[in-house]
């Protein structure tokens, strides 16, 4: 360390990464494209002004004096030496700059920066790191933020040190400037929004449709009304349409605060850039390839629907110059004049083409599966509904005693409901209400209830699957119903490998709307808005939180544009179709905040019980049950380094309770973020340590294991679209017609007939291929991005690093729980180990892995 005295010089090193010109916001849009390619004039000026010396402006603010206003004292202003070459660059590219302050001993110590991009492009801005500052050493400014031309912004774009204050504490000199960048951030809640735009607001769910199109690509609106409440969105200003003036109008780029973007994803990925390339280009090409008839729009056999990872589906030569070559895209779509339409073989089919088939893997899949969260305990029978009798009429389940008793063991039903052995996977009260709509198009479908019982092994064996239909005389009358049972051969053999289908066919829709999309992504995107507009970056909290949320609102935003909107990837293959979304509105007006956490989930429905001699303080009635005894580990390790955070900052409950921006970020998260549901009483009051743990607990685990669990299992299960249909197309066929005799002469045939058919399948396949993909420069729960210097708390820094050793030691334990021949729920029939909640994971389709945030 040096000693400065009176006027000397501060060096610095200010790390920049440029403009990348396949970065994801340019690709969608064209003419960025060719502006960030090019970049004409501007290049030309950058360059210039870069050898004048006067391309990038910083200016130190003290943190311990105070300067003639009130606020900190502010440094000379200071320019990088060398010059910048700002044309665009195809890699991740970061550069170093040096730069020197004049330094003045009165200055005091620096807290933060002011920075001035005078170029006509923007930078990501990546750090800033002082030395040999008197009586300090190094300081360290984390900021990856995206900088424009200094005339976009109304304030100058201001960062600060990696220190961490709750706002009572924070030093006086930069009071005013931390009050003053949350007011940049909330912006005013008026105009369109501009890509250099630093604001985060809320909307409701109005951009789904686009009535200007036609009626039937109009959507309703979601949140902002009891009948379909919703989260909040990221609110981007657009103009309505001229149809309905409550819609949004739609555009090829949907605004999103510049920090949330994919641009600092590496070239090599583009695994978001690939989501939207199927969607605009490949879907319409393989679509002209169907109209042309050049290949059926059915498979005739299980092994046509095999030839689609073993041999591909070859297309005319002239679509091949149509696909963009994108690495991401390289496993799918082969350009070596063999095959052209190829995928990688699922995980569920690598060892056995046909164990999907079985009772066993039905029921296992259940419990670890890519949808392990809604089977619960049966408590009593039959099972009945929670539907209005007085509109929907009497829908207590049709399935007997006589159904499953010969099937319990030598156990009455009384008795296997007493002693937790019977268990529920109901998909019948979310699709009874559109059932009738979603029958009146092309699809056909049943709303379902399967009752499974637990066997001595620890495994489900499936008893009775309800199929029910809409009374025809009207809703009032309930509903048709007809059960079917276990068969092993025969006729019989092929309808229950089609009722299991149809339950499927609802689980999936299930999984993709509720259990992905609602329950993880539309669910956190408040938070991250609320996060940004009440918490400093100088916060403890947003310090925490903030790793979690990269990336979300932009993959939330790309959903609305090319997955859930209206005539959307999601609407064209999943059975819910136009009311996909609707339905999901639906499902939230049950959603409980405080429910999320593994724990009460688990008790809530029926699978634990509260048994404080148990590991994690609950007793698992189905022991092998892969999701939760993994999850349980994950979600002990989460709340113990929340805990352990929490405390280094808050050391008793009314610390919590005079924190402004905690308060303020609470009230907003409640009150606007899940609006809809503001009067709920279940929500924390956020008076206690023991709320706020629960409540960032709860955040991180959405975030982080509950989304990968549901997410990265998408291919390796539902790859092979006979183990996950995510549509039916015909009704259950009846004795006599010839529908029926084609169950005996041609079962693959009569179940392919049934299920999604082969463009639809392309598209599933192509989609949920790249979703279930980690990206190279993925961060997982443990890691974060500037691991050593996010924070300048070494009590901080010890905690994080004893979280990452225990997930180290969690991911060891579950590898040997695998290899644990007695848990046959781990493995299965299709000899495909449950890995969804290991930690970590190299980059691809691995089957693996927690991401810090949903990023995918």
């Amino acid at each position: 360390m040096s000693f400065l005295f009176g006027n000397d010089k501060i060096k610095g090193t200010l790390v920049l990464m440029q403009k990348n010109v396949l970065d994801i916001n340019s690709l969608t849009d064209p003419t960025k494209i060719i502006d960030g390619a090019l970049d004409g004039f501007g290049s030309i000026f950058d360059t210039l002004t870069s050898f004048l010396g006067r391309s990038i402006c910083l200016q130190l603010i003290s943190s311990t004096k105070i300067g003639l206003t009130g606020e900190g004292k502010l440094g000379k202003e200071a320019y990088l030496k060398e010059a910048i070459n700002n044309l665009p660059t195809l890699g991740d590219k970061q550069t170093a700059f040096s730069i020197e302050f004049e330094y003045d001993s009165n200055f005091g110590i620096p807290g933060a920066f002011k920075i001035k991009n005078f170029m006509s492009t923007e930078f990501l801005l990546v750090s800033l790191t002082l030395d040999d500052i008197p009586n300090v050493g190094t300081i360290h400014f984390v900021c990856n933020s995206w900088v424009y031309n200094a005339k976009n912004y109304l304030t100058d774009r201001i960062f600060f040190a990696n220190n961490t204050f709750l706002p009572s504490e924070t030093p006086a000199p930069l009071v005013y400037y931390r009050q003053l960048e949350l007011k940049t951030l909330r912006g005013d809640g008026t105009g369109e929004r501009k890509e250099w735009d630093r604001v985060y607001d809320y909307d409701v769910y109005n951009d789904l449709g686009d009535p200007d199109k036609g009626q039937s690509y109009a959507r309703p609106v979601l949140g902002g009304s009891s009948s379909l409440p919703y989260p909040r969105r990221g609110r981007t200003g657009r103009k309505p349409t001229a149809t309905d003036p409550n819609s949004e109008s739609r555009s090829s780029s949907v605004y999103i605060p510049r920090d949330e973007a994919f641009g600092h994803l590496k070239s090599s990925d583009f695994l978001v850039y690939g989501l939207k390339s199927v969607s605009q280009d490949v879907i319409p090409l393989i679509q002209s390839v169907f109209d042309t008839n050049f290949t059926p729009n059915e498979f005739d056999s299980f092994d046509d629907v095999l030839d689609l990872y073993e041999g591909g589906i070859k297309l005319p030569t002239d679509i091949l110059s149509q696909i963009s070559p994108l690495p991401v895209l390289s496993e799918i779509f082969r350009t070596d004049g063999e095959q052209f339409l190829k995928f990688p073989t699922p995980k569920v089919i690598q060892v056995s083409k046909s164990a999907w088939m079985t009772d066993d893997e039905f029921g296992r899949e259940i419990l670890a599966g890519v949808n392990p969260g809604l089977i619960r305990s049966l408590q009593e029978f039959p099972p009945k509904s929670k539907l209005d009798s007085a509109v929907y009429g009497d829908h207590t389940s049709t399935i007997t005693r006589e159904h499953i008793q010969l099937n319990l063991d030598g156990l009455t039903v009384d008795e296997a409901i007493q002693n937790k052995k019977l268990f529920l996977l109901e998909h019948h009260d979310t699709i009874i209400p559109y059932l009738r709509l979603i029958n009146s198009t092309s699809t056909k479908a049943y709303a379902s209830r399967t009752v499974l019982f637990l066997k001595s092994d620890g495994t489900l064996k499936p008893l009775a699957i309800e199929l029910s239909l809409p009374h025809p005389q009207g809703d009032q009358f309930g509903v048709v119903s007809n059960v079917y049972l276990p068969a092993i051969e025969g006729v019989e053999a092929t309808v229950w490998l089609l009722a299991k289908a149809y339950v499927i066919v609802n689980d999936s829709c299930f999984h993709q709307l509720v259990s992905h999309w609602l329950n993880t992504h539309a669910v956190v995107e408040p938070f991250v808005i609320a996060t940004n507009r009440q918490l400093s970056v100088l916060h403890p909290i947003y310090k925490l939180l903030h790793p979690h949320y990269r990336d979300t609102m932009n993959i939330n935003a790309l959903a609305r544009s090319s997955l859930v909107n209206a005539d959307g990837i999601i609407e064209k293959t999943f059975l819910w179709g136009g009311y996909a979304m609707e339905i999901s509105s639906k499902v939230y007006k049950d959603w409980v905040f405080t429910d999320q956490a593994l724990p009460a989930d688990l008790i809530k429905r029926g699978i634990a019980v509260a048994d404080s001699s148990s590991p994690h303080g609950l007793r698992l009635l189905i022991e092998d049950y892969p999701y939760a005894v993994d999850g349980l580990d994950i979600w002990d390790a989460i709340k113990t380094w929340v805990q352990d955070y929490v405390s280094i900052y808050f050391t008793s409950d009314e610390k919590i309770q005079q924190d402004s921006e905690l308060q303020s970020w609470w009230k907003e998260v409640v009150e606007v973020g899940h609006g809809d549901k503001k009067d709920e009483p279940w929500w924390p009051k956020m008076q206690t340590r023991e709320e706020l743990i629960q409540v960032c607990s709860i955040i991180i685990w959405t975030a982080s294991a509950l989304h990968a669990a549901v997410n990265f299992g998408q291919y390796p299960y539902g790859g092979f679209i006979l183990n996950r249909p995510t549509l039916s197309r015909r009704l259950m066929p009846e004795k006599g017609t010839t529908e029926y005799n084609e169950l005996a002469t041609n079962p693959q045939k009569a179940y392919l007939r049934t299920i999604t058919p082969k463009f639809q399948t392309l598209i599933d396949l192509s989609v949920i291929e790249i979703l279930s993909r980690h990206a190279s420069d993925e961060y997982y729960l443990g890691q974060r991005d500037s691991a050593e210097y996010w924070t300048s708390d070494t009590n901080a820094i010890a905690a994080f690093k004893k979280f990452g050793k225990t997930l180290a030691e969690i991911e060891g334990q579950l590898i040997l729980r695998n290899n644990n021949e007695s848990l046959r729920n781990r493995v299965g029939p299709v000899s495909m180990p449950y890995t969804l909640l290991l930690p970590s994971s190299e980059e691809g389709l691995t089957f693996r892995g927690i991401p810090n945030s949903i990023s995918i």
